[in-house]
């Protein structure tokens, strides 16, 4: 497995967001960690994963962090599958070509990256864990020096566990 471990250095890119925008991990890391999400339109996984991902934005929403969505699927589908969702993070598209996926190489949908300010790689995750995106949520709460919240509840009428 090639995924990007914790200790290794997240290379920089630039990509366009669905809103015309273009994102850099590099000026984002200037002003804080990031989360990255890499994802298909047509992931069930990533269906399930991403209410939970927006409540980490709503969980720390003022504390100088970015949270953006890496989609590796084509531009209408994308816009249409973060309107569905009710998606507020900016949603970058990844092509033509998947170049920022093939460096990354997220070996499912969904995969998340924490990466700290200095671009180093502090935690990686794919598929579905509510364990997974709590320990993310604690993670994300150190690096901005706050409380940390459970953003994933068990028991709450979704499944714990699906494999991306």
């Amino acid at each position: 497995m090639s995924l990007l471990q914790p200790g290794a250095t997240a290379p920089d890119f630039a990509l366009t967001g669905t809103d015309g925008r273009s994102y850099s991990l590099a000026e984002a890391l200037a002003r804080g960690p990031a989360l990255l999400v890499f994802f298909k339109t047509t992931c069930a996984t990533c269906d399930l994963a991403f209410p939970y991902i927006q409540r980490l934005l709503e969980a720390y929403r003022n504390d100088g962090w970015q949270l953006w969505g890496v989609s590796q699927s084509p531009q209408v589908e994308t816009e249409r599958y973060a309107g569905a969702l009710q998606l507020t993070f900016p949603v970058l598209l990844d092509e033509p070509g998947f170049i920022v996926s093939d460096v990354y190489d997220p070996p499912a949908t969904p995969t998340l990256f924490l990466i700290d300010r200095m671009g180093k790689v502090l935690y990686t995750t794919y598929g579905f864990s509510k364990d997974d995106l709590n320990e993310a949520s604690a993670l994300m709460a150190r690096q901005l020096r706050v409380q940390p919240k459970v953003i994933a509840e068990m028991g709450d009428g979704r499944p714990d566990f699906r494999p991306g």
